[in-house]
């Protein structure tokens, strides 16, 4: 699988970023699904307790690797415990709840995963620190990880025949793991920098053994998109009120070559929402600057909120939903 897949060719999409706010499965997928005609997302919900969170359900997904959660957060474990059974259950009471609401379902859907180095950074090992620090263990969790979500993906397609599956690995504390600032599990000191040309082997290895496009989506600053791209990734997703203009010479390039950005621009927490257009007018700005057709403008960008929407509440999870779709079909018609 060494041929990279490409994004879904959308116009004037909008998605989510995985959590919504609540613990009723069904009234998540309804959400979604009635939100976001062109992409879809199956939801997260984190409200539930642990094994619904981004890293409980993470280790959820790996492969002859346990976790569990300790008082300093999840650890390694010999054999699967509570917390691994619940975030099996868990998702499966999503997949099930999305798949009643994808009936019929033709076109783009989207999953997320949290990524291999964020899984690294937030995880310890048996005997206390962070898996990061071993570079064996960063290796085993990836390869883990990889089958665990070729598993996932196929379950997914044979719920939802129609769908062209995308894949979302979360990536929040990537750039903190190449800047050496992950902090070990005392708390009292920092781990050494992942070398970038590892970070990158390690995703390219996740990506081309995984039959979906993946983007990577980071909410932190200092994005690494030129590393993301030479990993293979078919889009990238980011907080847009977090770029600088240092950071246009990237964005373009990724852009020339192909990859598609998911700009989030609407507030992921209970803010008035009552110019989506306006909402996305920094996305047009760029846009110019960096000197490409108005008219791919809405091919080449998908609106999505800054962040997942967690902490929103379930009236303006909606809101913010279905905002993003009003923006990104602003894109569309009125792309200057």
């Amino acid at each position: 699988m060494s041929t990279p897949h490409t994004f879904p060719d959308l116009r004037g999409a909008a998605t989510g970023l995985g959590s919504l706010p609540g613990t009723d499965a069904r009234e998540a997928a309804k959400t979604s699904t009635g939100a976001l005609e062109h992409l879809p997302f199956l939801p997260e919900l984190p409200a539930r307790g642990p094994g619904a969170d981004m890293i409980g359900r993470g280790a959820g997904l790996l492969v002859e690797l346990f976790a569990q959660t300790e008082p300093s957060g999840w650890r390694f474990t010999d054999r699967p415990g509570r917390d691994t059974r619940r975030a099996h259950s868990w998702l499966g009471e999503d997949l099930d709840a999305l798949e009643e609401f994808t009936q019929g379902h033709q076109g783009a859907l989207k999953v997320q995963a949290v990524g291999p180095w964020t899984l690294a950074a937030n995880i310890e090992l048996k005997h206390g620190e962070k898996a990061l620090a071993d570079p064996g263990a960063c290796r085993d969790i990836a390869g883990s990880l990889t089958e665990g979500l070729r598993r996932h993906l196929a379950d997914v397609r044979r719920r939802v025949p129609g769908a062209e599956v995308v894949l979302q690995l979360d990536e929040p504390s990537l750039p903190a793991v190449l800047a050496g600032s992950v902090k070990t599990a005392s708390g009292f000191q920092r781990l050494r920098a992942v070398d970038r040309q590892v970070a990158e082997e390690v995703l390219r290895e996740v990506i081309r053994n995984l039959d979906a496009p993946v983007v990577v989506h980071s909410c932190a600053p200092d994005v690494p998109v030129p590393l993301l791209r030479r990993a293979g990734v078919a889009g990238i997703s980011l907080d847009f009120s977090l770029l600088t203009e240092r950071q246009d010479d990237d964005l373009g390039e990724a852009v020339e070559g192909g990859t598609t950005i998911l700009a989030g621009v609407v507030p992921a927490t209970d803010q008035a929402v009552s110019d989506p257009a306006g909402s996305v007018q920094g996305v047009r700005t760029l846009w110019r600057r960096l000197g490409f057709a108005p008219e791919l403008l809405g091919r080449r960008v998908l609106v999505t909120p800054t962040c997942g929407l967690a902490g929103a509440s379930p009236a303006y999870a909606r809101r913010a939903l279905s905002s993003a779709a009003r923006a990104a079909q602003s894109l569309v018609d009125n792309p200057e």
